[in-house]
């Protein structure tokens, strides 16, 4: 297969126009961010010829997002609004192409319906009496196959109906907060019958069906799947008699899980068959007859994705994350050998193929290109546009000035970020420079379009996103070097970057601010404690003391690979890493911003932080708490407003400016 080079850009230069040398091009907004349409749920028929996807797009007065979905023709064209106003989830065309599948609420429950291809109404498959949680066709688009929770007795439900709602925390298939044991379930098209296939207490996550429809393959726990996801294990099951088999037995998690088209073996994904190491993992190909597996070397860099066989069953496909870029692979299963099907600086995602694969559907974007959706043969990558989804801000926004920039650690480890400026600002001008850092930790940030650096460039600001020690898609060296360091490779990975930007006197050493998110906020609060040359922080779900969050956090991690023992083991190894032990050093203002229902960084965590610094009272300090929002906010006046204190802050105390938002018309 020919690599993507030269060749993509001389189209994309044809399919995307160029406005750059427009003048009335104005800055970005928070509620330029705010409009943009999101495209998602791209699947493509089987035969190639159709692309089905959606678009999400703002209802303001709602607060909320609408969805509304599409189909068109793979050879692009006109979109043609599907489904309805009704919508659904979980799009999966059938096998044989004649249908499309979703799932859609029915009495509260959710539930598969279909749809045909050729036009009609949507019609309930499935009447099951809980929610289908996951489902999938049978190879032979016969039967779907789907995942479910087990039901409440009758009597049992009464009782909770009324009241009795207590929840047994870590008993049973609970965790934090109630939970139901999950099994798998045979829904027969024909004669429209279930049945079940497992009744055992186990929470099924995933699973694949064999392409003769006789076996399945799942990833189970026995337990909570939060802090515990890694004791989830392979089991085989039997469709004719239902026999389920163990097939793993340890401390690594499995997932990934696809047959191969023989039937003979599947490949999974795992860091180790033994225990949850570090690493950024491997591809395994398993005989679930004999139980004898193989380990694939590669790939190993980043994050792998969009995993598929090729029919001959002898190549695997998968998007890989190498440094900032997202590309396509292909891995032949014999030599180990990996060929780069794509070759691009940016994030080409794949979303679905056809099923000779043939072809693709997938989603292309850069630092300074929103995604739009694109169609491609895979012998010879010739895109063709689907969608213009934010045409606009080409047109009218004066976007980042984007690059990638690579410095030395204070340990002599290279480090590389991705550094925005605002667009025509005289080179001679030092700037006052915003370092965001990523979460994670095992996070990065992309060549790929973030519409909050851009909105900072246009208020005049460099940003620089820093792929710090313990970031992933640079290979296990770098994803492992945070282990045993928690607070001191990383603070010296920042620092050093910013004193690189003040050497080639981009950055005003007196104008320095400092955000992140999860756990951006929590290295945010790590460097307000060590150093003082910060003008202003906005930490957001933050934690600042690791003994306090073990427990009622995601803090797996934690014990298992960063601090390493648990904290009543190693207490001083865990307190010495957590900013709330070191916080009558702050002088920093600092701005905290946590969702009332977080159950990844806890609120508690940013209440105890803004507490002392009150009492100290050395520094400013604001705590804004946001009502049912979880890790990741939801609601868009909560996104909006978030986001406009932030800015107010930073223009406060890194600048001394009293900004006044935009006002947004409605």
């Amino acid at each position: 297969m020919k690599k993507l080079c030269f060749h993509f850009f001389l189209i994309l230069l044809i399919i995307i126009p160029i406005y750059a040398q427009e003048v009335d091009l104005r800055p970005m907004t928070v509620d330029d961010a705010l409009n943009m349409v999101r495209l998602g749920n791209a699947q493509m028929s089987p035969d190639g010829e159709w692309v089905f996807f959606s678009k999400s797009e703002l209802d303001w007065e709602k607060n909320k997002r609408n969805k509304r979905y599409f189909m068109i023709p793979a050879s692009g064209g006109k979109a043609v609004q599907y489904i309805g106003d009704s919508g659904g989830s979980s799009f999966q065309f059938s096998p044989d192409g004649k249908y499309l599948s979703f799932r859609r609420t029915v009495d509260k429950n959710s539930q598969v319906f279909m749809m045909s291809l050729k036009g009609g109404e949507a019609f309930q498959l499935t009447h099951h009496k809980n929610s289908v949680e996951s489902y999938k066709w049978s190879p032979d688009a016969s039967k779907i196959f789907f995942t479910a929770d087990e039901p409440m007795g009758k009597e049992e439900k009464k009782e909770y109906d009324l009241g009795d709602d207590a929840v047994f925390i870590f008993e049973g298939p609970n965790g934090r907060e109630q939970a139901h044991w999950r099994n798998l379930w045979i829904f027969n098209i024909s004669t429209k019958q279930e049945k079940r296939l497992t009744n055992e207490e186990l929470i099924i996550n995933e699973f694949d069906i064999s392409p003769d429809n006789k076996r399945i393959v799942l990833a189970a726990a026995k337990q909570d799947t939060e802090n515990f996801f890694y004791l989830s294990e392979l089991y085989l099951v039997d469709v004719r008699d239902q026999k389920l088999v163990r097939l793993t037995n340890n401390n690594a998690p499995e997932g990934n899980i696809i047959w191969a088209p023989d039937g003979k073996t599947f490949v999974f994904h795992a860091p180790t068959d033994k225990d949850y190491d570090l690493t950024h993992g491997y591809l395994w190909i398993m005989n679930p007859k004999t139980g004898e597996k193989r380990k694939l070397k590669n790939p190993n860099q980043g994050n792998i994705s969009s995993l598929a066989w090729t029919p001959d069953g002898k190549s695997l496909l998968f998007n890989e994350t190498r440094r900032t870029n997202l590309n396509l692979h292909r891995l032949d299963i014999a030599t180990g050998k990996v060929t780069d099907i794509t070759e691009i600086k940016g994030t080409l995602r794949t979303l679905a193929f056809s099923k000779d694969r043939t072809k693709m559907v997938y989603s292309y974007s850069n630092f300074n290109t929103p995604p739009d959706l694109f169609v491609s043969p895979l012998n010879k990558i010739e895109p063709i546009r689907l969608t213009n989804a934010n045409l606009w801000i080409k047109k009218k926004i004066l976007l980042a000035e984007s690059d990638l920039i690579r410095w030395k650690s204070k340990d002599g480890m290279e480090i590389e970020g991705v550094l925005y400026l605002p667009g025509s600002y005289p080179q001679e001008t030092k700037l006052p420079l915003i370092v965001t850092i990523h979460g994670g930790p095992p996070g990065r940030f992309a060549n790929s379009f973030r519409a909050v650096f851009h909105i900072f460039a246009g208020l005049g600001y460099a940003s620089l996103g820093p792929n710090i020690r313990g970031s992933d898609s640079y290979g296990d060296d770098l994803l492992c070097a945070l282990q045993g360091d928690v607070g001191g490779g990383e603070f010296d990975d920042v620092m050093s970057g910013v004193d690189n930007l003040i050497e080639k006197d981009i950055a005003d050493p007196e104008r320095l601010g400092v955000r992140g998110w999860s756990w951006g906020g929590i290295l945010g609060s790590w460097i307000i404690t060590q150093t003082d040359r910060f003008k202003a922080a906005s930490l957001g779900a933050m934690v600042g003391s690791w003994s306090a969050e073990s427990g009622p956090g995601l803090s797996f991690d934690l014990k298992l690979h960063y601090i390493g023992g648990a904290h009543w083991i190693n207490p001083e190894d865990w307190r010495k890493v957590s900013s709330l032990w070191f916080i009558k050093n702050v002088t920093t203002p600092t701005l905290l911003l946590h969702g009332s229902e977080d159950l990844v960084s806890t609120p508690s965590q940013s209440m105890m932080f803004f507490h002392a610094l009150k009492e100290i009272g050395k520094a400013p300090v604001r705590y804004i708490k946001f009502p049912r929002e979880p890790h990741g906010f939801r609601e868009p006046r909560h996104q909006r407003r978030c986001d406009i204190e932030e800015i107010r802050w930073l223009q406060k105390y890194m600048r001394g400016i009293e900004w006044e938002p935009w006002k947004r018309k409605e």
